[in-house]
């Protein structure tokens, strides 16, 4: 049967560089490098991983020509100094080892160098830049502020820069460039795109100058030209050279339009580059932005912008935005580009490309999309990935096989469980997984209705486990008298966290839902008990009507069912406004109810990476409530009564109200457990409440040490 990704699995060239597939790492800034800049064993063994998986061309990403100067993350590479060639040659040769190719992205942080900012060093810009409110900050609790990327004790100081300045940046990039050449590096990729110094020059929108470096376009593109010339000349004629552009600037009035696009391609393969890699940027006047551009929500979201820049050059296009594997066969074999560049998908899985080779893409460890990863930038932090444990952990977290193989029992199949059950299998353990319910995904399943993308990492988990050697025994109650008939070695425990009701009158009403009794009502899990307490005749009918107890095993039918009837009336307050309730109430927003989410804290989401918060707020608070510092005192039959943080009384009508509060570690299966003789670990929500990111690391940690 043929292959239907064969499109990306195809061998391509830029320039003089052959390359096995169309299959491009995006670069991405990891802060894997060691505090002086340097290439140690974390970033080596980060790129060998890609490079072993599979994919043809690796770009390593904001390679700083200027280190320390022009920084915008902490670990940042450098490469504006001779002593860096070592550790850089160290992860070419590495990545040449298992046939992949390797570029290195050139970057100056300009007007977004953040390390410069907060270390006291002066900003280089084309111009002053122009002030952007947002509301972005407000969102970030005192914890993360203190760690903020750009905030320092020290003033901001700006250098527009003058001719000297602007000699002296395109030396940097030129000798970055030669030294690159000469560590191994197969090609340079110039970065251009994300307002960063010569996307800033390229803009009209933050480029005002009046010499012949501002004003119309040939001029703002005098310095991306300037530099592209003079890396050229240093590296040879030969040595494959390209750009990375904005197809467009979003919410930037005066920016850079698609047309401006195109003509800068034009020029740039007119002055010798041999591909233009497209991407896009938008203006932060809010958090949400940040997820439209540079890092999309949207599937295939800078495609069109691609195309039309393809259409105008005879080089290769290259471009990302979350292009999922089969869109970008599709698209590349109609020539609407040349090569996809993946970022996060390559953190969720680096055997992408393999996987797709052997057309299993039911192995490909989905990305979720919940911006983990990149909120670590925002506080200084190293790239992690909340799917794959592994990133950035590549040197000292390998899966090896087991000196001595036992038994091991994991009770609970959710994703702490599976994932405990999936590593330890592969080690060659002899795994018994037990799941009280009648199927597997646990609390992710009902994630999954609130969050879509949470589905697919439940099952691929789920593929895994049923395609490994373990025993699973569904509808299992893990007591004593089952360890005492399997002998099991050693039991991991990850039977997930309890929530307590909350100390409010009336909270015992049938309308008044518990997070744990919604799931089980919409997830089948023994959710006839459920219905018969909480439902009347009239809706246990409707619910059955609907299908939803014969749906369990697909998320994707309980989601559209769950748009044609749901157990909640039209006004619905949540109290809680942490992950579970801020998820939830952008679901039911989603479905036509009338939300008001009430939070005691003074900050809503914490538990939600940065990004994804701001994103997750901006839904519930464009069509929604929200109120902080919010002191719920009771619920009656039709409102739910509360104070607010001025200490007024306040009463909100309410047909339903969920409780997404007081989740708290559920031990008392562990403690059962204890006495049997068998050594018990408890992982996941049972040991620490710690959702998705924190189940799949205790899992693959217990799977990888038991």
């Amino acid at each position: 049967m043929s292959n239907p990704y064969s499109p990306l699995l195809q061998p391509g060239r830029i320039g003089t560089l052959d390359i096995r597939n169309r299959i491009v790492m995006a670069p991405m800034g990891s802060n894997f490098a060691e505090t002086d800049g340097s290439c140690g064993e974390r970033i080596q063994a980060y790129y060998e991983a890609r490079a072993k998986g599979g994919a043809g061309l690796l770009t390593m990403g904001v390679c700083s020509v200027a280190f320390p100067h022009g920084t915008g993350e902490p670990f940042q590479v450098g490469v504006s100094r001779d002593d860096f060639i070592p550790g850089l040659a160290a992860v070419a040769e590495r990545v040449h080892r298992h046939g992949a190719k390797i570029a290195m992205q050139l970057h100056h942080g300009g007007k977004t160098a953040q390390l410069d900012r907060a270390q006291g060093r002066e900003i280089w810009v084309p111009s002053m830049p122009k002030m952007v409110r947002n509301d972005m900050m407000s969102a970030i609790t005192k914890e993360e502020l203190a760690t903020f990327i750009g905030i320092g004790p020290h003033p901001v100081r700006m250098r527009v820069m003058d001719q000297a300045d602007i000699a002296q940046m395109v030396e940097w990039f030129a000798a970055a460039a030669l030294r690159a050449q000469q560590a191994g590096f197969d090609a340079i990729e110039l970065h251009g795109a994300h307002t960063y110094i010569l996307a800033g020059f390229l803009s009209a929108y933050y480029n005002q100058r009046e010499d012949v470096y501002g004003g119309p376009l040939e001029n703002r593109a005098r310095l991306l030209l300037e530099v592209l010339h003079a890396v050229k000349a240093r590296v040879g004629a030969d040595f494959p050279v390209w750009v990375r552009l904005d197809g467009e600037e979003l919410h930037t009035p005066g920016g850079i339009t698609l047309a401006d696009a195109i003509a800068t391609a034009k020029f740039c393969e007119a002055a010798g580059a041999d591909a233009i890699s497209v991407s896009a940027y938008a203006t932060l006047t809010s958090g949400v932005v940040f997820t439209e551009a540079p890092i999309p929500q949207q599937p295939g979201a800078y495609i069109s912008n691609a195309a039309a820049i393809k259409q105008a050059l005879t080089i290769p296009v290259i471009t990302a935005g979350r292009i999922e594997p089969e869109v970008a066969a599709k698209a590349i074999a109609e020539g609407q580009f040349d090569f996809v560049a993946m970022a996060r998908k390559m953190l969720a899985d680096p055997d992408i490309p393999i996987k797709l080779e052997r057309n299993r893409p039911q192995d490909i460890r989905p990305c979720i999309y919940c911006y983990a990863c990149v909120s670590e930038i925002f506080v200084n932090k190293r790239v992690k990935c909340a799917v794959n444990a592994q990133t950035g952990h590549e040197f000292d977290s390998a899966i090896e096989p087991a000196a001595t193989p036992r038994h091991v029992l994991v009770v609970g199949g959710g994703p702490a469980g599976m994932e405990a059950a999936r590593v330890a299998a592969l080690r060659g353990h002899r795994v018994t997984l037990v799941e009280r319910s009648n199927r597997l995904g646990g609390t992710l399943f009902f994630a999954a209705l609130a969050y879509p993308e949470n589905g697919k990492l439940m099952d691929y988990l789920i593929a895994q486990v049923k395609q490994l050697p373990i025993d699973v025994k569904l509808s299992t109650e893990a007591d004593p008298a089952l360890i005492a008939r399997l002998k099991p070695d050693a039991i991991l425990v990850a039977n997930g966290a309890r929530r307590a009701a909350p100390a409010i009158t009336g909270v015992g009403q049938r309308h008044v839902w518990s997070g744990d009794e919604l799931r089980r009502l919409m997830t089948g899990d023994r959710a006839d008990e459920i219905a018969r307490a909480k439902l009347n005749l009239a809706e246990r009918a409707m619910l059955k009507a609907g299908g939803m107890l014969r749906v369990t095993d697909s998320t994707e039918a309980l989601q559209s069912l769950s748009k044609l009837w749901m157990p909640l009336g039209k006004q619905v307050v949540i109290i809680g406004g942490g992950l579970v309730g801020l998820e939830l109430a952008e679901f039911l927003l989603a479905r036509g109810r009338q939300v008001t989410v009430l939070e005691p804290g003074d900050k809503a989401g914490r538990e939600l990476s940065i990004v994804r918060r701001w994103r997750v707020l901006d839904a519930v608070t464009s069509h929604g409530k929200l109120h902080l510092k919010a002191a719920v005192s009771e619920i009656t039959s039709s409102e739910v009564r509360w104070q607010d943080a001025e200490g007024v009384a306040q009463r909100t009508p309410a047909d339903s109200v969920v409780l997404a509060i007081g989740a708290e570690a559920d031990d008392q299966v562990a403690t059962l457990l204890a006495d049997c003789g068998v050594p018990v670990q408890r992982i996941g929500d049972c040991a620490s409440v710690g959702y998705i990111e924190g189940a799949m690391r205790d899992g693959h940690r217990a799977g990888r040490t038991i």
